[in-house]
């Protein structure tokens, strides 16, 4: 009797547990697509910008242009963490804020 009712169980759990899974279907690995490639940092897409002055504007520009979730400016004396952001664009500047280097990471 207590056996019937043990594989009962385990029966019902598994067609209940196979009721979760989804099959994936073109929208949704479109989507996926698109979203694994926005954060991902293209600095080659904003090298057009060494020389030029950063600015906050100029900044939020070359972050979406770049394709990178955040974006910094950093000057010769900023302390910086070696943490490495692979959705982070970076802007090295002089001490007049030209910018010298564009960067991930």
């Amino acid at each position: 009797m207590y056996r019937i009712s043990f594989l009962a169980s385990i029966a019902l759990g598994a067609a209940l547990a196979s009721g979760c899974q989804t099959t994936a279907t073109p929208d949704d690995n479109a989507q996926q697509a698109n979203t694994q490639q926005h954060g991902k940092c293209n600095s080659e897409a904003v090298s057009s910008l060494v020389g030029k002055v950063a600015t906050p504007e100029l900044l939020e520009q070359a972050r979406d242009k770049a394709g990178a979730d955040v974006a910094r400016i950093l000057r010769p004396d900023d302390v910086v963490t070696l943490e490495y952001n692979s959705q982070r664009l970076n802007l090295n500047t002089d001490a007049n804020l030209t910018i010298e280097r564009v960067s991930c990471g």
